[in-house]
């Protein structure tokens, strides 16, 4: 339901995530879970697994259902959304947004993967100027007007469909492994590589290698994502999320672990790294009361 309350809500439903939520029930915590419709993709697409003790030669997709069952026979619930920001809401809870929708909880988790390690030339310049990762959440800002949509994940079909509702034109431009289908007629499919995002304090076109759009708006939908934009002030290492010993960041209450907070990339690593952040997280709980 609406206005949910926990007690810790984890962002990402990976191997750091799963750890962090069955550490933070354990230790009697209200936890929630928030991910994509598909949880740990990464980790199902593994034919074996070596070097994870205790299960020599597992499959990725046996280990990955042995983490979900595990969560499920703590009860702990995944919402499959995704989260587009979290930020303090008051009274000690900060306030998760995913879409139309919002949780409260009174710590975090963040546990999203690998985060993007080559930005688009202009991406980071006019974030917030024109440049949004979330259309159900700017893109009545923007209508009546221009915009393109750059997708490399199924979401962005949906997205630009919303968008075709209020905008003037969408442009659709997809990755190289990107469906098209579902489309409105209306969105009109523009292939080709985006090499930069232009403009003069705002948003004013996209360059492609052939060709130029006039746009006053670019959304940008992949696997990977921008840590400080799905949470405003967060210090970064690079493009990772930078952390403390107990996997803290700089915003008190707000923890991470896994691939976000950078190499290397193993599986012991981001499950280790979750269930410290959720002891911490527990911890922080416990001094706040």
């Amino acid at each position: 339901m609406e206005g949910e309350r926990w007690d810790i809500a984890v962002v990402g439903c990976g191997p750091a995530g799963l750890s962090a939520a069955v550490n933070a029930a354990v230790r009697g915590r209200k936890a929630v879970v928030f991910g994509g419709e598909f949880c740990s993709p990464k980790l199902q697409k593994s034919p074996v697994v070596n070097n994870y003790l205790g299960l020599p030669g597992i499959s990725g997709e046996n280990l990955r259902k042995k983490f979900l069952e595990h969560v499920r026979r703590l009860n702990i619930p995944v919402r499959r959304l995704k989260v587009d920001s979290v930020c303090r809401a008051g009274d000690g809870m900060f306030l998760v947004a995913a879409g139309d929708r919002s949780f409260q909880a009174r710590a975090v988790v963040i546990a999203t993967g690998v985060t993007v390690s080559r930005l688009i030339e202009g991406e980071r310049e006019f974030t917030g100027k024109g440049v949004s990762y979330c259309a159900t959440c700017d893109g009545l800002l923007f209508g009546g007007r221009d915009v393109a949509v750059i997708a490399h994940t199924p979401e962005g079909v949906e997205e630009a469909n919303f968008l075709a509702g209020a905008c003037r034109r969408v442009y659709f431009i997809p990755g190289a492994k990107t469906a098209v289908s579902g489309l409105k007629p209306e969105v009109e499919v523009v292939r080709g590589e985006v090499e930069a995002i232009t403009g003069n304090g705002f948003v004013s076109g996209i360059r492609l290698r052939d060709r130029e759009l006039a746009v006053d708006g670019v959304f940008i939908y992949r696997e990977t994502f921008l840590p400080d934009r799905l949470v405003p002030g967060l210090a970064l290492n690079g493009n990772h999320i930078k952390v403390g010993r107990s996997f803290n960041t700089n915003i008190k209450g707000i923890f991470a672990a896994g691939d976000c907070t950078g190499k290397p990339y193993q599986l012991a690593k981001a499950v280790g790294e979750g269930q410290v952040a959720a002891l911490s997280a527990v911890q922080y709980l416990d001094r706040v009361e």
